[in-house]
């Protein structure tokens, strides 16, 4: 959030919607949150009612979540409030190269507000778009061009394959599970130019701000760089002679 005016406000909602699926039984939901947006909700956990919540973004590993708070475990909270639109090229050939930017930039050229717009995935000139299911429609209908390249949209229903994302796998040896050092190897940087970063509130892990360089990673967590990308930490294989440890990350492509 930009300044403590808009923090409060978005608390407020937190608060609001999970007394609302206390009280009445309903699912109750949020926009897409971001990083910053998923780190505050659980900085504030404690000031929530004690209701059952879920974060999901339409696919494991999604770094835009919607929020759902319901009172009933029997519910499937975002099966009909997350949708996948498939943007492809009419002709693959002949189309531009298409990148993360350019799906976002057309879709947000609708008039579309990004909080209803959760991760694009980008692969082989098509796009992946989770979205709030009351929107996929009218992206369908109105969106029919990316740059210069002519497109279709469909919706991905339950049946087609699960959405995976790519993955470049990364091995070194650090002196220890340390965030600043972990960080430096998987963006092949200094761990003083990493200090900076963290310091400055640009670092999540598992969605959940992060301030300290000495934070010791846990393996199967994720962490999220602004500006940099992000990657999971697989855990250390082997350590070395002299004290070394040989860690495995896997970064988002």
């Amino acid at each position: 959030m930009n300044n403590d005016k808009e923090e409060q406000i978005l608390r407020k909602r937190f608060i609001d919607l999970a007394r609302a699926a206390e009280n009445k039984g309903i699912c109750a939901y949020t926009d897409f949150l971001n990083l910053n947006e998923t780190s505050i909700f659980f900085h504030m956990k404690k000031e929530i009612p004690n209701v059952n919540y879920d974060l999901f973004g339409g696919y494991t590993g999604a770094e835009r979540k919607v929020l759902c708070f319901y009172g009933d475990d029997s519910v499937k909270a975002f099966s009909d409030y997350i949708t996948c639109v498939r943007i492809l090229p009419l002709n693959k050939k002949f189309s531009d190269d298409l990148s993360h930017r350019d799906f976002l930039g057309a879709i947000m050229n609708l008039g579309i507000d990004r909080s209803k717009i959760g991760d694009i995935l980008v692969k082989e000139k098509e796009g992946y778009v989770f979205c709030e299911t009351t929107i996929s429609q009218f992206i369908i209908d109105n969106l029919d061009k990316i740059k210069h390249t002519n497109i279709k949209c469909n919706i991905i229903n339950q049946e087609a394959p699960e959405i995976e994302p790519n993955f470049q796998d990364i091995k070194g040896s650090v002196s220890s599970a340390r965030l600043d050092s972990i960080i430096a190897l998987a963006f092949n940087s200094s761990r003083s130019s990493m200090l900076s970063l963290i310091s400055g509130g640009k670092v999540f892990v598992d969605g959940r701000l992060v301030e300290s360089n000495s934070y010791m990673l846990k393996e199967d967590e994720t962490v999220s760089v602004r500006g940099f990308g992000k990657f999971i930490y697989k855990g250390m294989q082997n350590q070395t002679k002299k004290g070394r440890y040989f860690v495995v990350l896997q970064k988002y492509i």
